[in-house]
């Protein structure tokens, strides 16, 4: 560790707590050094000379001090990025290639390992736990989110070997295996600005719920809600079953496993105030079914597409439409829409909140 001297004020040990408060508020304090003491005295670095004027006030409020000088270590210098504790690690030319953003599900950090630097994978993944130190695992993206209940593919690449844990959103607890049930942890401001929305009385439909996000912050946000929580994948409605106790909103909360379609059909056409589309794969195949569920007075749809340059949300708006037409029904009015979370290199997740009639 390099030292260095520095001028200073020389406190004696009994003032020394009212000195540190001081010489911060007054923002005379050097913080490249560290502050050093002995039996008697405490020893603060300063970032230049005291005036006259300034060393009168400091020695009102802080008896028996004095200005001196004192050999100082350079206090450490903070890691704060895994980029940071690679720099002396990977060759010069593949630091431009680090993933600039990570994803924080529970006590697991989910990274994408560009090509290039898969050599260095397990390196990687060890930085990210030094740097994170709420991380037990570190998971690298081995593929995209694909088939019925879009699922990816993991690989360990540093600590536990594990894919589950509990992540912790707004107030709410859950259960998640992301091997076995979608989760998105960029999705939490779009969960919470949903159920803000939310009255009291309603009943929601949310028809692709996953291990339940929506429909548990909404139950646990509100008094008096239904929530029917369907989802297509066994093993996320089990969790979604797992997280509904856990959250304690047994009496709001009803979990379905079944076909969206099938299930609206056979159990809730016309109840709902309020339908949840988060599936932007293959939502636009499901509108009839978000008709059929909304109450014959109507009530509110929650649409989730993506968005590219061959597929605009203004074209998006207009498919929407029409297939809210085609169902029998109508878009009263397009409430709200923005894009929610990039997805790709110029595509978006976007959402519509649509009012029908």
């Amino acid at each position: 560790m390099m030292s260095k001297e520095s001028r200073c004020v020389k406190v004696p040990k009994i003032h020394g707590e009212k000195a540190i408060k001081l010489v911060n508020k007054l923002k005379i304090v050097n913080r490249e050094l560290e502050i050093q003491s002995d039996k008697v005295f405490i020893y603060i670095p300063l970032v230049h000379h005291l005036s006259e004027n300034d060393l009168g006030a400091f020695k009102e409020r802080v008896p028996d001090c004095e200005v001196s000088t004192y050999v100082f270590p350079e206090r450490k210098k903070q890691v704060t990025t895994f980029a940071e504790l690679l720099e002396n690690t990977l060759p010069p030319h593949l630091l431009a290639s680090l993933p600039r953003a990570m994803d924080f599900v529970g006590d697991i950090a989910i990274i994408e390992i560009p090509p290039e630097l898969n050599p260095y994978k397990n390196v990687i993944g060890e930085a990210v736990l030094k740097a994170h130190k709420s991380v037990r695992t570190v998971l690298a993206k081995a593929g995209a989110v694909s088939g019925t209940y879009r699922l990816r593919e993991f690989s360990v690449v540093a600590g536990e070997s594990k894919t589950e844990t509990i992540h912790k959103e707004y107030g709410c607890q859950y259960y998640v295996d992301l091997a076995k049930a979608y989760f998105s942890p960029r999705l939490s401001h779009e969960h919470n600005r949903v159920a803000s929305l939310v009255k009291e009385d309603e009943t929601v439909v949310d028809l692709f719920a996953g291990v339940g996000p929506f429909s548990i912050l909404i139950a646990k946000t509100h008094e008096n809600v239904k929530v029917y929580a369907i989802d297509v994948n066994p093993q996320a409605v089990e969790f979604l079953k797992k997280n509904v106790r856990l959250n304690r909103v047994e009496s709001k909360v009803h979990s379905i496993l079944g076909d969206a379609k099938q299930i609206v059909e056979q159990r809730l056409s016309g109840v709902a105030d309020r339908v949840i589309m988060n599936l932007p794969e293959k939502a636009m195949e499901f509108v009839d079914a978000a008709c059929e569920a909304i109450k014959p007075s109507g009530g509110i749809v929650h649409f989730y597409s993506f968005v590219d340059s061959s597929n605009t949300l203004e074209n998006v708006k207009l498919c929407f439409i029409g297939a809210v037409e085609k169902s029998g029904r109508k878009v009263e009015k397009i409430l709200f829409s923005r894009f929610v979370r990039a997805t790709a290199p110029y595509e978006w997740q976007a959402v519509l909140d649509a009012k029908i009639h």
